[in-house]
């Protein structure tokens, strides 16, 4: 999984470079590789994940750090003099959705990491003045649950509304590299830091030995590459929605964005459906190709009798369900549970864990079950989604009875035999960690 940018503040020097782009909302800057000093390597590394999986070369950050000021300075010579070769990156494929399907993450090197993580600061001082308050993914100071409450708050306002889900096919492995060139270079006209990206974007793949180049697309995983799609789709979708396409509407209408998963709020009909009409037409304009089965337009309007052809749909966001319930107070209220994929890929994840570590000493499978369960409530406890996280938490439960039980033929774990196990070696409760503030709570 690709790093999401640090919301530190930054160096004095990147704050010139944000002050001077937000004054110059219109200009070129030309002169940014010169901020790519030592300083800003070393910060640099300091951000990048040590933990993370080697790259083609194998080096891991500990033998990296051996000489770090050395290899820093030589990663910083290489990178201006334009010698620097990136190495290709090593793709391996994890679990998607339902765990029916995969998604392709591409490995970098460490030291690509590094140099990838400090043109992005770079880059990101320059952007962040640029991006619109719709774009919530892999940006300083922002996150998913930000993302999440906004949206709430405008289907609220609205009254659900119509609302348009956006999924680009394939969007890290189609988007138009020269199309992307082109857009960089309305504001960025450095040619180091060009020329970089250019490596970068041409690096190649290596997947059971062999060697391949994509024509399109950047690899997902990569540091820069949450960056790229973040200018790549403001001015695909953010800037045009905002600038050309809102202004036109009949009624209001929001988008919110997360990375390359999208949702559009319309109060009226017509808007949502004319937006619909156009987009697979503004995507294909950039080489883009909307899923014809996941992009859906759905009418989320708040219900107003118990007939069926009244009941508004559902939607997915974010591993959400987004749907209509009743607040404390019997009123109408967007309410949101853990998306069914994200529950059954969660609970995947722990079965395969159980059944490997079953032979492991049950204090230290409690510890890691109790990280798994604290993890999943930390993104998936938010309000009202308490029956969803109870039940996941007793699904873990029964999981780890289960494995607990196959650990030896001789004597079968009953529940009567786990309740006892269970009360010394407790999985934690429930947390509800994401509320919503108690003035828009209950409606």
């Amino acid at each position: 999984m690709a790093e999401s940018s640090s919301s530190e503040p930054i160096s004095p020097r990147l704050q010139r470079v944000a002050r001077l782009a937000r004054e110059m909302p219109q200009g070129v800057l030309t002169t940014l590789a010169h901020h790519i000093d030592l300083a800003l390597l070393l910060e640099a590394y300091r951000r990048t994940r040590k933990d993370g999986a080697a790259g083609v070369d194998g080096q891991t950050a500990r033998e990296y750090a051996e000489d770090l000021e050395g290899n820093l300075r030589r990663l910083r010579d290489r990178a201006k003099s334009g010698t620097y070769r990136a190495p290709p990156v090593r793709r391996v494929h994890i679990p998607k959705g339902d765990g029916r399907r995969t998604r392709p993450i591409g490995v970098p090197s460490f030291e690509d990491k590094v140099l990838q993580r400090a043109v992005a600061m770079v880059l990101e001082a320059v952007y962040e003045q640029d991006f619109r308050d719709c774009s919530y993914g892999f940006r300083p100071g922002r996150s998913a649950h930000q993302a999440l409450e906004v949206l709430w708050r405008r289907l609220m306002a609205v009254g659900g509304g119509w609302v348009l889900e956006l999924d680009i096919e394939d969007f890290f492995g189609s988007l138009d590299r020269r199309q992307l060139r082109e857009i960089l270079r309305h504001r960025v006209r450095d040619g180091v830091l060009l020329r970089l990206i250019g490596k970068w974007l041409h690096a190649g793949v290596l997947e059971d030995g062999s060697l391949t180049y994509p024509d399109a697309g950047t690899p997902q995983g990569g540091v820069i590459s949450p960056l790229l799609a973040n200018v790549y789709l403001h001015e695909v979708l953010d800037a045009w929605f905002e600038d050309v396409v809102r202004p036109r509407l009949r009624g209001a209408a929001h988008l919110v964005r997360f990375a390359d998963d999208a949702v559009i709020v319309f109060a009226c009909e017509d808007d949502a459906r004319r937006v619909a009409g156009v987009l697979p037409k503004r995507m294909a304009r950039y080489g883009l190709r909307l899923h014809p089965e996941k992009t859906r337009l759905r009418r989320f309007r708040r219900p107003r009798s118990g007939r069926r052809e009244d009941r508004p749909g559902a939607f997915d966001f974010l591993g959400f369900t987004h749907y209509w319930g009743r607040s404390r107070r019997g009123r109408p209220v967007v309410r949101r549970k853990t998306a069914r994929d994200r529950f059954t890929r969660s609970l995947r994840a722990v079965r395969g864990w159980c059944r490997t570590h079953r032979h492991r000493p049950l204090a230290e499978q409690q510890q890691a079950l109790a990280r798994k369960l604290h993890g999943h409530d930390a993104y998936y406890g938010l309000s009202g989604n308490a029956p969803a996280l109870a039940r996941f938490h007793y699904e873990v439960t029964r999981v780890w009875r289960h494995w607990l039980g196959r650990r030896s033929r001789a004597a079968r774990m009953t529940w009567e035999r786990f309740a006892r196990l269970y009360a010394r070696y407790p999985l934690p409760r429930v947390r509800v960690v994401h509320s919503l503030p108690r003035t828009v709570a209950s409606p």
